[in-house]
């Protein structure tokens, strides 16, 4: 997946002044049933900053559904030692248990895949 780089044409001038925007770059990755995004901000003094975002579609009694967000907010000063904590953590996980796909996430990609048909195919 790529990112969508928000920063192209964020200087727009208003009177002399500069128009200040938060939002700079984005990154959307999907995982299964949640979908975390990374969005590089910025500060008022132009100072990057990192959001973390997990997202979960959760369903009410009703049918209805509603997103369920968790927010972290990642500063540059720690970034060093977010990313190694991160990596000895995931290190860690994966040494001890390897990734295995579920047998549910395995039925999913085949349902994907599976209802391709022959004429489709010709036209590509």
């Amino acid at each position: 997946m790529e990112g969508i780089d928000k920063k192209d044409g964020a200087d727009n001038q208003n009177n002399g002044e500069k128009r200040f925007r938060e939002e700079v770059y984005s990154k959307a990755v999907r995982a299964g049933k949640r979908t975390y995004f990374f969005d590089v901000k910025m500060t008022r003094k132009d100072e990057y900053y990192l959001t973390i975002t997990e997202s979960k579609k959760k369903f009410d009694q009703d049918g209805k559904y509603h997103f369920e967000k968790h927010k972290i907010f990642l500063y540059k000063e720690d970034f060093d030692k977010f990313s190694d904590g991160l990596t000895e953590i995931i290190d860690y996980i994966q040494e001890r248990q390897p990734y295995e796909p579920r047998e549910e996430e395995e039925k999913d990609v085949l349902k994907e895949y599976s209802d391709v048909e022959f004429e489709d195919l010709a036209s590509s």
